[in-house]
């Protein structure tokens, strides 16, 4: 703490970061991708200064692959994803316009290798060892495109004919599709209604015949999963006899392999962490072979709330062996060099931003790594400015079952803490999205914006989020809209009760987008303790059930299903009591509510009619819509307009006097 701090009030803080600062040329790291041919290293990247485009590009050298009339992203499950394929030299890529594929070698123009009168998007491409040109992919049809006649399949791709040859179909979706070393075997990942791949996604193989310009399948098994009681997904192959994948059937996420004909764990004993996470986009990846022979991986799992590594053997001699690294959220980890047991990622730290790295096994074993880039940011921060955050198992009453928070304190080296005698500071609650999903521990400037200026920040992985198990996960089922909210409501009391005393509750406030607005939303206007909250932020929240069952995309169309009970049609009363637009004359909590104006997951009608209800009866709402944003803000403009709003308003409310 600074000699010359001073203290005020809490929520009056001035804080050096502002919301121009880590949102200005602000580049994000979507994915990394490893050229396995030539050892070369790319990653994709969103500019939010560029209209949010997405832009693949050469990490050694800065170079973008192609140019700013190109977005190299795609539409897949709407979530997109795994978007691009390097391959000897020679990039493949999802244009986001038109859907189709690219290809383009250095010093070209790109040359599309996909029909242009179909309405068709790409996603996962993988080249076949011996003949590189012909490229396996996800393909999702849109010829008809409403949910339910949407069609997913795999296809080949000749990049020399440009031509698309379907290769399978029949289940609602597929994902990850893997040559074996030799070309000869192909595994993939695929799942229907109304799973989604974390509830029951199934690993299958096949064999590859080629034939003509194209490859068939024959002798097509499922190895792993099972409908609605176990997921396996993330197959790859370890060598030419041994297919790598994950499965919760022990209850956690943990390795199994696929060899001489028969499906096994990989570890001894079950390891009661997930070593995976949902698959909400494409390009998700929790794993690495390190080794030429296949014997040895590196993978990722969630421990207290964090992400670690293991070094796990294959063979199963060998219990997983931890590796303890200062990185708490790792993702996109790809293989460089099996040869040196290199790996790349994307790393963060708790009190840094996020970068791309390069190490060995042995490397990350004596905490030694290199950073290949760092993110693109208009002003560097002291980690002095930086919150620590303090991950809590805090414990429901009424089961004893465990609730888990990630808690930030207010703090600013320039600030002693409070001048008034007893204050507790206010707190924003955070809700995510999902519901399947999980807040970590990693830096996000969004977060210190407010504890800098003196409030507190309090992340709440629900009854229903990931990294915990598929029981906890489980805990939502038939339940969305009760045991979130309420476990919502709870976390911010026990912290303002003996023993923490770490929040002010009458000056909590909650927010969240999505899903989490979904709770949000329910938390004011339906919860048993509806008036909590002092105020609250939905960002694209969802308001009415039944419209989010119509409307809803392809990949959520039966999602909500298993959250809720049933269908509409089968359980119309369930859907009416938790949809937060039938219950918006008891909303008495003022609302701030932001929206995109092309949102496919949530559209606008949802916020718009909460909006109309509160307005038309005197209550305090104010809704913001952001044109040619979808779920999401990808816009610079509108990612710093969305958080100054938010602090504004929730400052109005509480009487607070800031500085934005």
């Amino acid at each position: 703490m600074s000699t010359s701090a001073s203290s005020a009030a809490y929520g009056t803080w001035k804080s050096p970061i502002t919301a121009e600062a880590i949102t200005k040329n602000v580049t994000v790291t979507e994915t990394v991708l490893v050229d396995q041919a030539t050892g070369r290293v790319y990653h994709i990247e969103r500019r939010p200064s560029e209209q949010g485009r997405s832009v693949l590009v050469e990490t050694d050298t800065g170079k973008d692959v192609v140019g700013q009339e190109w977005n190299v992203r795609t539409g897949v499950h709407e979530y997109g994803g795994s978007a691009a394929l390097v391959h000897d030299g020679v990039a493949y890529f999802s244009n986001y316009s038109d859907g189709r594929i690219y290809v383009v070698s250095q010093g070209q123009e790109p040359q599309a290798v996909t029909p242009s009168d179909k309405p068709y998007r790409y996603a996962n491409f993988e080249a076949h060892p011996r003949y590189p040109h012909l490229l396996a992919s996800v393909l999702e049809d849109h010829s008809v495109d409403t949910p339910a006649t949407i069609v997913s399949s795999l296809c080949i791709v000749n990049t020399q004919t440009k031509s698309v040859h379907p290769l399978i179909s029949g289940a609602d979706f597929y994902a990850l599709p893997k040559f074996s070393p030799d070309g000869n075997r192909i595994a993939w990942q695929q799942w229907s209604h109304p799973d989604t791949p974390w509830q029951g996604g199934q690993v299958f193989i096949g064999d590859v015949v080629l034939e003509g310009d194209s490859i068939l399948l024959s002798n097509s098994v499922r190895i792993a999963g099972e409908t609605g009681k176990i997921s396996a997904g993330y197959p790859t192959w370890a060598n030419g006899n041994t297919l790598i994948f994950t499965s919760d059937h022990s209850g956690y996420s943990n390795p199994w392999k696929f060899e001489g004909g028969k499906a096994s764990p990989i570890l001894s004993q079950p390891v009661k962490e997930d070593f995976a996470p949902p698959m909400w986009s494409l390009d998700m990846f929790p794993y690495s072979i390190v080794d030429s022979a296949g014997t040895q991986a590196l993978w990722t799992a969630v421990k207290d709330g964090r992400d670690t590594f293991y070094i796990v053997d294959i063979g199963g001699k060998n219990s997983p062996q931890q590796i303890d690294t200062p990185f708490v959220a790792i993702r996109g980890l790809r293989s460089l060099s099996q040869t040196n047991h290199e790996v790349v990622f994307c790393g963060q730290k708790a009190d840094e931003p996020e970068n791309i790295v390069q190490a060995s096994t042995s490397d990350l074993q004596n905490g030694s790594f290199k950073v290949l880039i760092q993110p693109s940011v208009a002003v560097k921060f002291s980690k002095e400015l930086v919150s620590p955050p303090r991950s809590i198992a805090l414990t429901v009453p009424d089961d004893g079952s465990p609730l888990y928070v990630v808690f930030y304190g207010p703090h600013n080296p320039s600030y002693s803490g409070s001048n008034i005698p007893g204050e507790r500071p206010p707190c924003v609650v955070n809700v995510h999205g999902g519901p399947t999903e999980q807040v970590g521990q990693s830096l996000d400037w969004k977060k210190q914006y407010f504890t800098t200026r003196g409030w507190a920040w309090l992340d709440v992985n629900y009854g229903g989020s990931s990294g915990y198990g598929r029981a906890y996960v489980e805990r939502l089922d038939n339940h969305w809209g009760q045991v979130d909210v309420e476990d919502s409501i709870l976390a911010a009391k026990i912290l303002s009760q003996e023993p923490y005393n770490l929040i002010d509750p009458k000056r909590a406030v909650v927010r969240g987008g999505s899903a989490g607005g979904f709770t949000t939303l329910v938390a004011i206007s339906i919860a048993s303790d509806l008036k909590f909250f002092a105020a609250a932020q939905s960002s694209y929240g969802i308001s009415d059930l039944e419209k989010l069952d119509e409307f809803g995309h392809k990949f959520e169309s039966h999602y909500l299903h298993k959250l809720i009970g049933g269908t509409f049609a089968e359980v119309p009363e369930i859907y009416k009591a938790r949809s937060p637009i039938y219950h918006a004359d008891s909303i008495v909590t003022p609302l701030l509510i932001l929206q995109g104006e092309i949102d496919k997951v949530v559209p606008k009608e949802q916020s718009e009619l909460i909006y109309q209800s509160i307005k038309e009866r005197g209550g305090v709402v104010e809704y913001k819509l952001y044109p040619g944003e979808g779920h999401g803000w990808r816009q610079e403009a509108n990612m710093r307009d969305a958080l100054e709003r938010e602090l504004g308003f929730f400052s109005r409310i509480l009487g607070i006097s800031a500085a934005i």
